[in-house]
């Protein structure tokens, strides 16, 4: 039996025991139930156990499992403070870590996408990775730029060298097939989310990430967009092939480390620049950012936000669609059927449901409460108010959201902009959000953004 096959059927072992080891803990629970224990407490236990197997099978593992665990864990914000803290620590290592590749296998993906003289690209190079992500891991190293005049001696620039894992594709569309199956246990640690679509759009975007050339595509179009800007980073592309890539190394503060450890005002200005960035570059660069997990974000010394990641992005050549800024307008002018009217135009509501306009309007109220004022603070108890509104079956706002649809062209938006929400409430950082959808959201200001 090969490696590959034996690293596989591992895979499969330990993502098999996630149901397993939920089964057990359920039986439990009927068990201690029999016996006279409070329902609430065999609740709070099972979800523990559940959670704590769950991030740490999730946090062994590449591939899709990883994936699936970082954009999980930007919504560690929502879930109840008493589950929290268990696993928030799980949860941030699956953002910044995981086991490293063999040397021999790494050197031999340089060979295969550089060619066999890889290394005199290379001043240094560094074989243990400096950090990992799902489907890669990144080395630091430092470059030969071609001298400016012959016999010049050449220069060198820092750089960051991402390696993708070998079978990472296979790995990544076993793992959320596998997923898939068990959504059912989410719902134990948390009983209003939805996974099957998370796991869908992931799906989707599995052949993009894979794909290291268009990555750098995607980056130099960013690269270009906010070339000298004073507060957002974005590293050139110094090299790619379709399974590695070389950018300019960024040397910074993770922003999980500003999350776990910033100032109020060092969290305060991180949440300003990762909405600046949300909103500003769909209208600048005409792609929206979409994999806003902390791991993928430094805060440079100069103060300016580096964003080092752009495997997952939303083609928007228009910018954001004019529709969410305009309809946001119309819920903040109270105009209840401007709204519902605008919504069903969008596919939200369906053509021939009848709906109530101001139910509606009441429905979407709390959702943008951050840019009915000048300034707002995003907070963990915040969003968990918002997720038990949204989550709790006898409620209002349930009832109305399992009528209303989410269109297609939406759902990555929809999902990023909920992402993006996570990292903010994380940071609980406080900024003037309205300003800057007046600056970048089409519709909002009732004219153009100013690129």
């Amino acid at each position: 039996m090969s490696d590959i096959p034996r690293r596989a059927a591992a895979r499969t072992a330990k993502l098999a025991s996630l149901p397993l080891g939920f089964a057990g803990r359920t039986a439990l629970g009927l068990g201690k139930r029999a016996v006279g224990i409070a329902t609430d407490v065999i609740s709070a236990d099972i979800q523990q156990r559940t959670a704590e197997q769950l991030f740490s099978v999730l946090g062994q593992l590449k591939g899709g499992a990883m994936k699936f665990g970082q954009a999980l864990s930007v919504f560690e914000a929502a879930m109840p403070e008493e589950m929290a803290g268990p696993y928030r620590q799980a949860l941030t290592k699956l953002q910044e870590a995981a086991p490293p590749m063999p040397v021999a296998s790494l050197h031999k993906a340089l060979a295969e996408q550089l060619g066999p003289d890889w290394r005199e690209l290379f001043a240094e190079f560094d074989d243990s990775p400096a950090a990992a992500a799902s489907i890669g891991q990144v080395h630091r190293a430092v470059w030969k730029l071609p001298p400016a005049r012959k016999n010049a001696k050449p220069k060198t620039v820092p750089v960051a060298v991402k390696v993708q894992y070998p079978g990472a594709g296979e790995a990544l569309l076993a793992d959320l097939k596998q997923l898939s199956r068990l959504a059912g246990m989410f719902k134990i640690i948390q009983p209003g989310m939805d996974i099957k679509p998370l796991l869908a759009e992931l799906k989707e975007r599995i052949t993009e990430e894979l794909d290291y050339a268009m990555e750098a595509e995607t980056q130099r179009a960013f690269a270009t967009a906010y070339a000298g800007d004073p507060e957002i980073y974005v590293p050139k592309v110094i090299a790619s092939a379709p399974r590695v890539l070389v950018t300019e190394w960024v040397e910074g503060t993770p922003l999980a480390k500003v999350i776990s450890d910033g100032t109020e005002e060092e969290r305060d200005e991180a949440g300003r620049l990762m909405a600046l960035l949300h909103f500003s570059a769909p209208a600048r660069a005409g792609l929206l950012h979409a994999d806003p997990h902390p791991g993928n974000f430094r805060m440079l010394a100069d103060g300016r936000l580096g964003v080092i990641d752009f495997g997952a992005v939303a083609r928007l050549p228009g910018g954001h669609p004019e529709a969410i800024g305009r309809l946001v307008r119309l819920a903040l002018d109270d105009d209840a059927d401007g709204v519902a009217e605008g919504l069903r135009e969008e596919g939200f509501i369906k053509p021939d449901d009848e709906i109530d306009a101001r139910a509606v309007l009441d429905f979407l109220r709390p959702m943008i409460e951050p840019v009915a004022v000048d300034e707002f603070r995003f907070t963990r108890a915040w969003l968990r108010g918002e997720a038990t509104r949204l989550s709790n079956p006898r409620s209002p706002a349930y009832q109305l959201s399992r009528k209303l649809n989410l269109p297609p062209s939406y759902l990555l938006i929809h999902r990023v902009t909920l992402g993006s929400i996570g990292v903010l409430c994380q940071l609980e950082a406080s900024a003037p959000y309205r300003g800057i959808l007046e600056k970048w959201l089409p519709g909002f200001a009732h004219e153009a953004p100013v690129a």
